[in-house]
């Protein structure tokens, strides 16, 4: 499964927002992965999300398992908190 997201996290939530969507991500059995720019990360790597959300724009999400909807439904919510 996929979604596009917009991404505009203010550099002063980034951390808080990186928190709440690792452990998110980490509740799901799904492999969820964020592409942007010809990179791909896991969503469950603290590192790999903040290299990838230190820009605005447009993401990728992924996801493939049996809590694959449920994941991007809610990782897609924290994004748009922002």
């Amino acid at each position: 499964m996929n979604r596009t997201a917009v991404v505009h996290i203010p550099e002063e939530q980034l951390d808080q927002v990186a928190t709440s969507f690792i452990k998110t991500a980490s509740g799901f059995t799904s492999q969820i992965t964020i592409s942007r720019g010809g990179h791909c990360i896991n969503a469950k790597s603290l590192l790999g999300f903040l290299s990838l959300m230190r820009d605005h724009g447009e993401i990728a999400l992924n996801a493939e398992g049996p809590d694959a909807g449920e994941a991007l439904e809610a990782l897609s919510g924290i994004l748009a908190a922002t």
